[in-house]
């Protein structure tokens, strides 16, 4: 039976090699967000754009309160998954210690800075039966150094064809067995032809690929994904970022890649609720 990997968590978990997490009954710390699969450890100066999401009223203080992953698009902006602010996840108001660590590579450590949420603002089009339209915007109360920006891949981009090499970052799991890490990983994989996810996740209970809104990335062959967790985590792919973990079904198995939320999809929709265009680069400037 297949089983659906939503990429973050809802409430305090337990978690099952790449299975679906189960409520804990006891007050045991939490721990959040799983990370790449077939990863390798990386330092954040690598990649100053990828950011965790934190809370420690809701998840404790083991592992700085980490819950998602994040990726800073803009000075005061950062874009993560949908399903990260939902009131399962951060309760409803969010809770008001909601944070995004910056600049951290090791969860343990005082690196970095943690910088409040101003507020949070949830894609209306999303949709949690396909997982289509599974983004967020967190507004900082503070800004961060311009370094610590990617600039967004726009509809037509060559960083989206089929073949192109990517990566994604994020704290966790790093092989599906409850491995958690405290450290930042990444794991390099391909974009791969919107079939293959098509093939995978036609319309079930794991959900519906839609090639407008998703991206498939991955190995043929299985081996490198993100895992439970990782959600809102950057998919970056010649410089520009191309993707956000969004879900999936198990963790780097072969026939089920990762599906991402595709960021020109992002872009476009940001575009028509600001009236504008929003902010994108297909040439890899800040």
């Amino acid at each position: 039976m297949r089983r659906r990997i939503a990429r973050a968590l809802a409430r305090p978990l337990v978690m099952a090699a790449a299975a679906t997490a189960i409520p804990l009954v006891t007050a045991a710390p939490v721990v959040a967000d799983s990370v790449v699969v077939g990863g390798f450890p990386v330092d954040v100066s690598t990649s100053p754009w990828t950011v965790a999401l934190s809370s420690r009223d809701r998840f404790g203080g083991t592992r700085a309160g980490q819950f998602c992953g994040g990726v800073a698009v803009g000075r005061t902006t950062v874009l993560t998954a949908a399903h990260c602010m939902g009131r399962d996840v951060v309760g409803a108001p969010p809770t008001s210690d909601l944070k995004v660590i910056s600049g951290r590579t090791d969860l343990l450590s005082t690196e970095g800075k943690e910088v409040p949420v101003r507020s949070t603002w949830v894609n209306p089009h999303y949709d949690p039966t396909t997982n289509g339209g599974d983004f967020a915007v967190l507004t900082l109360s503070e800004p961060l150094p311009s370094s610590a920006v990617i600039p967004m891949a726009g509809a037509g981009d060559p960083a989206y064809a089929p073949g192109t090499g990517a990566t994604v970052y994020g704290w966790g799991d790093t092989n599906g067995t409850a491995a958690y890490a405290h450290h930042l990983y990444a794991a390099q994989m391909h974009v791969l032809p919107d079939a293959d996810c098509e093939h995978a996740y036609p319309g079930t209970s794991d959900g519906t690929y839609l090639k407008q809104s998703m991206l498939c990335a991955g190995e043929k062959a299985g081996g490198k994904d993100a895992c439970q967790g990782d959600s809102g985590g950057p998919l970056v792919a010649k410089g520009r970022l191309i993707g956000l973990v969004s879900w999936g079904s198990g963790c780097g198995r072969p026939g089920d890649p990762g599906v991402y939320t595709r960021l020109s999809d992002v872009v476009r929709t940001l575009g028509e609720q600001t009236g504008g265009t929003a902010r994108r680069s297909s040439a890899g400037g800040a």
